[in-house]
């Protein structure tokens, strides 16, 4: 169930996408896609479904991050493992604009699904693949979960404090963005098919008036190691290697975490020369505001520890209320660091409507995350929570022109 709000006509309207994966990165990928109006028919095993069905949090047995991966999406159930269920997949993937899938590379390729065997069906075909180390590379066949990926990508190496063990983000981050570069990678394709001619007419040979379709081959490493700013000019050109600094945004001072008096945690970026010269005349420290070798960042940096010795000193004389109140009245970029609980009561993030309220099944109200970005004509939209497994097998597969019977028989046999 969703809210009353009215139901608008998304961007991505008409694009049929087919899901062939499970957890995080592929599915992630194609929820964005669905948020914003594709439709998104996700393929799951009769055997349970995604796994991520009962990760973390549970309500009535399936997880509450259910309801939010898998929003908008069609489930239906297919034995992967039978002739009669890649056939079925096969005639999915020929009718969709996008495949996105995320198993290991050759997976596909064993079915029959592969981007080179489909692509010669269907040359407008777009297949996004998300893999821990790409379709290429004497790593391809290894298993590659976000983790390792973030290892990988440089992430882990300057996360946390230089005298503990690098630490990880408190979420599956390295999944996250490569789904993220699986849905620019999409759109971009979607473009160069579009202009290149546009969607498949069902044709072949000389008769087909097709765009050209392409792989988008997302490896989660790359997609990490796509965020590490200078890392790669800073060492070959420099020789630096960026270690972990806890709090701290390396050669970029001062920007840290601080402890107020009453043991709160507030990050202050005053990394802006003039910002700086803000910040320090509102914890009274006009020494260093006129400091003239602190006036640009590269003569702050080699005085980092002082100048975080002084803003830390200034913060333990205030409480969290004060520091922020202050702060924010000198025009420094400043704020709290926020649980869920934070979030849930500000007023930035109600004024955004950052929430939206549904409802289960059996009536009971659920919050979700807003959809990102908002668009002024096209936003995204929740038009259902996740579904129950192989809850549109009848209408998926339906609409292919399986009768009522042979469905029955599919599930008999436990194709689906």
């Amino acid at each position: 169930m969703t809210d009353s709000k009215k139901t608008i006509a998304g961007p991505l309207a008409g694009i049929k996408v087919l899901e062939l994966g499970t957890l995080i990165a592929g599915p992630f990928c194609s929820r964005m896609l669905a948020e914003f109006g594709a439709e998104v028919i996700k393929v799951e095993s009769p055997e349970g479904g995604d796994p991520l069905r009962q990760w973390r949090v549970l309500k009535d047995g399936t997880s509450l991050w259910w309801s939010v991966q898998a929003r908008n999406k069609k489930s239906i159930t297919l034995n992967m493992k039978t002739a009669q269920g890649q056939e079925i997949a096969r005639r999915l993937a020929l009718e969709a604009d996008i495949v996105i899938e995320n198993y290991r590379p050759g997976v596909l390729e064993k079915w029959q699904l592969g981007y080179q065997a489909l692509a010669a069906l269907n040359p407008a075909m777009i297949m996004v693949r998300l893999s821990g180390y790409g379709q290429t590379g004497p790593m391809k066949d290894m298993p590659g979960f976000g983790a390792i990926a973030e290892s990988m990508g440089g992430l882990r190496y300057v996360s946390g404090h230089p005298d503990r063990p690098p630490v990880r983000v408190g979420i599956s981050i390295g999944d996250s963005v490569a789904a993220m570069h699986g849905v620019i990678g999409a759109m971009m394709a979607l473009r160069h098919r579009d202009v290149t001619g546009g969607r498949w007419n069902g044709k072949s040979g000389a008769e087909c008036i097709a765009g050209q379709g392409q792989m988008v081959d997302v490896a989660l490493y790359e997609s990490v190691f796509n965020l590490m700013e200078s890392l790669v000019p800073e060492f070959d050109h420099a020789g630096v290697v960026r270690e972990r600094t806890g709090g701290a945004l390396p050669g970029i001072v001062p920007s840290n975490t601080y402890t107020t008096g009453d043991g709160e945690n507030i990050v202050i970026a005053g990394n802006g020369d003039a910002i700086f010269h803000r910040l320090m005349l509102a914890i009274g420290r006009a020494d260093m505001a006129h400091d003239s070798q602190l006036a640009r960042n590269d003569g702050r940096v080699p005085r980092t520890a002082e100048i975080d010795a002084a803003i830390q000193a200034w913060c333990a004389t205030q409480d969290i209320d004060s520091a922020l109140q202050l702060l924010t009245q000198a025009d420094v970029p400043v704020g709290k660091i926020y649980s869920v609980r934070d979030m849930m009561s500000d007023p930035q993030f109600l004024a955004r409507q950052m929430f939206e309220q549904h409802a289960f099944d059996d009536g009971t109200p659920v919050k979700l995350p807003a959809i990102s970005p908002k668009m002024s004509l096209t936003p995204g939209q929740t038009h259902w929570l996740g579904p129950k497994l192989g809850q549109h097998n009848a209408e998926v597969l339906g609409s292919l022109g399986y009768s009522e019977v042979e469905i029955a028989q599919m599930q008999e046999n436990k194709i689906i």
